[in-house]
């Protein structure tokens, strides 16, 4: 089982980054997926999340109306495109399948 975050960097404030996560050894469609992040120092705290069929969206307070999860049960892979960065959304990303796998983490930096 593997899930496999990319599309981390280091981004000017109020750029975009998109994070991809392909999943790999289970039947991704039958899992709905979430997007975590860790700052220095700080708790891991959910980002967003989206259903098995990716009809159902919810997010944190901090990102809505700039983040949006989707994903490609045919590419096994869910997504986070990040719009107008901050600062404070410098974190360590993680995507995970509730309640069992976790990926490696992206670092994504925002900073002038």
């Amino acid at each position: 089982v593997q899930l496999v975050e990319s599309g981390g960097g280091l981004v000017q404030p109020g750029g975009s980054l998109r994070l991809s996560c392909a999943a790999s050894g289970f039947t991704f469609s039958n899992y709905p997926m979430r997007w975590y992040r860790q700052a220095p120092g700080k708790e891991r705290e959910l980002v967003a999340r989206i259903s098995s069929a990716g009809g159902s969206t919810n997010y944190a307070d901090s990102v809505k109306g700039r983040f949006s999860i989707s994903r490609d049960n045919a590419k096994n892979t869910v997504y986070l495109q990040m719009n107008s960065l901050k600062p404070e959304d410098t974190a360590v990303y993680y995507c995970y399948a509730p309640s069992e796998y976790w990926g490696q983490g992206t670092q994504v930096t925002v900073s002038l």
